[in-house]
């Protein structure tokens, strides 16, 4: 192996962890934001909106992620009369696929909530939506946080994925790299070594948080 000769090109690989990190980020509130949504769906009274949540959840679970990449991404045209940019396409396929994976989550963590909280809520003429999102909500995300911060260290490795599609992430770059120099093995070890250490932010990040909610209790 020899390292040196990627050592010029480092910087324009380290360059993909923004081009990753947004991708995340933005699927990452997306997916929190619907996975919510869909979590209220199924522990709600409604039929049709547990149906239609889980209906979607299975879908989403039940196939690949790159083929739900590849769907939105090349048959675009057919199915929405535009071609979505390549960037637009990760982050949906992402967040829309991660969304069923939270609600699931969320979902678990609502019902963990202890229901003397609901049935006071109710005794003192709380509203259902403010009951949910003042009592019930807070309560269940401090049970759900490690599932959270699980799903979302898997969204960062599977983000590698996008470079299917040509989104220049960290993995198309150091492709990328590995096709100028004709040597893939360095810059695609170089790669790993990124996306390893980003995880390891992460895990820290999350114990971090999770440490400071028990303190607070």
């Amino acid at each position: 192996m020899n390292f040196e000769q990627i050592i010029p090109s480092m910087p324009y690989i380290l360059q993909g962890i923004w081009v990753t990190l947004q991708i995340i980020l933005i699927a990452g509130l997306l997916g929190f934001a619907i996975g919510i949504i869909l979590s209220l769906f199924k522990i709600g009274r409604i039929p049709f909106l547990r149906w239609f949540a889980d209906g979607y959840t299975s879908i989403f679970r039940g196939t690949p992620l790159v083929l739900q990449l590849m769907i939105i991404y090349y048959a675009s045209p057919q199915l929405f009369g535009v071609q979505i940019e390549a960037y637009t396409a990760a982050i949906l396929s992402f967040g829309l696929n991660s969304a069923a994976y939270i609600s699931e989550i969320i979902r678990a963590g609502i019902q963990a909530v202890d229901k003397g909280q609901r049935e006071a809520a109710m005794a003192l003429g709380v509203p259902y939506n403010k009951m949910m999102k003042d009592v019930i909500l807070p309560q269940a995300m401090k049970n759900i946080l490690p599932a959270l911060m699980n799903e979302f260290i898997t969204l960062t490795k599977e983000s590698a994925i996008v470079t299917v599609i040509g989104v220049t992430d960290i993995m198309r770059r150091a492709y990328i790299v590995g096709s100028d120099k004709f040597s893939f093995l360095e810059p695609l070890l170089f790669a790993g070594l990124i996306y390893y250490l980003m995880v390891l932010v992460l895990t820290f990040a999350g114990k971090w948080v999770e440490g400071r909610m028990r303190k607070s209790d």
